[in-house]
């Protein structure tokens, strides 16, 4: 959970543990799969080889960098397997709960942030959501498991489409 707070973070811890579901083995972190989604910019995409599987994946930074790739999705045409958006640019860490800071230094302290959560992700001793203690302890003490019934109702949401409807308190 250490680069959640980075736009591409949580993709990259999710597909870190899908290797180890489909492969029983943690993925060499050290030749990182993941540097072409790394970065700063609006839109970064690249193709990331689990086991057998091709993924085409996509990292967006402000909402204003993903609407073609939401439009290709609403028309069935995304070139996409996974597709992580993060509405402020850099991820949480560039967000409104930070610190206010000199808008003119705002892109140098952002990537600043995200080199901090990069190099602290390289130093942690537990690197693979699916090795956390604290994940498996609330698996086996209260969850039973991933997508287990319990685990669905508190950890899962559903979508309400209100788009045809001008009062949100109708549903």
């Amino acid at each position: 959970g250490v680069i959640f707070g980075v736009t591409g973070g949580v993709m990259e811890a999710a597909l870190r543990t899908a290797n180890y579901l489909l492969t029983g083995q943690n993925m060499e972190l050290e030749t990182n799969l993941f540097s072409d989604v790394r970065g700063y910019n609006g839109l970064r995409e690249a193709t990331v080889k689990i086991a057998d599987l091709e993924l085409k994946i996509a990292v967006i930074d402000g909402i204003i960098n993903a609407k073609e790739v939401l439009e290709d999705v609403k028309k069935g045409t995304s070139k996409y397997d996974y597709i992580e958006i993060m509405n402020c640019i850099g991820g949480c860490i560039g967000g409104g709960g930070q610190p206010k800071i000199n808008v003119s230094k705002e892109d140098l302290i952002r990537k600043n942030r995200i080199k901090g959560l990069y190099n602290r992700d390289d130093k942690v001793k537990v690197r693979f959501a699916h090795e956390n203690p604290d994940i498996i302890k609330v698996y086996k003490d209260y969850l039973i498991n991933p997508l287990s019934e319990i685990s669905e109702e508190l950890l899962h949401t559903t979508y309400i489409d209100r788009s045809k409807s001008n009062n949100y308190l109708e549903k």
